[in-house]
């Protein structure tokens, strides 16, 4: 990892009840910033509405430690009612969910 590697970026907006949470990802997710990653999201699911929408859109880098992330994030959402909604991922990730398959787990958008 070289030090002018960009990290990632965290930025939840809560709404009123009417609206879904969005939290906005940019940088990378990967085996150092994975960790903080999976507890910023698991406590702003305790927060959501029932949409909780990932925006990927700034996303640069997702390796097996981000995807297990998502993945666990969703499974937790999902046993309280929550849907995940990946939005806006650039070419790079979409081609990564649709290899593993998770595009057929998550709902995109």
């Amino acid at each position: 990892m070289s030090l002018d590697r960009p990290a990632i970026t965290i930025l939840t907006l809560t709404p009123d009840s009417a609206l879904p949470t969005t939290v906005h990802l940019s940088g990378e997710i990967d085996i150092f910033t994975s960790h903080a990653l999976r507890r910023r999201l698991l406590h702003t699911l305790r927060h959501s509405t029932d949409r909780l929408v990932l925006d990927l859109s700034s996303l640069v880098f997702c390796d097996t430690a981000g995807l297990g992330v998502l993945i666990g994030i969703q499974s937790r959402a999902r046993s309280q009612g929550i849907t995940v909604v990946l939005a806006a991922p650039r070419p790079y990730m979409s081609r990564l969910l649709r290899m593993t398959g998770l595009d057929r787990s998550f709902t995109m958008a």
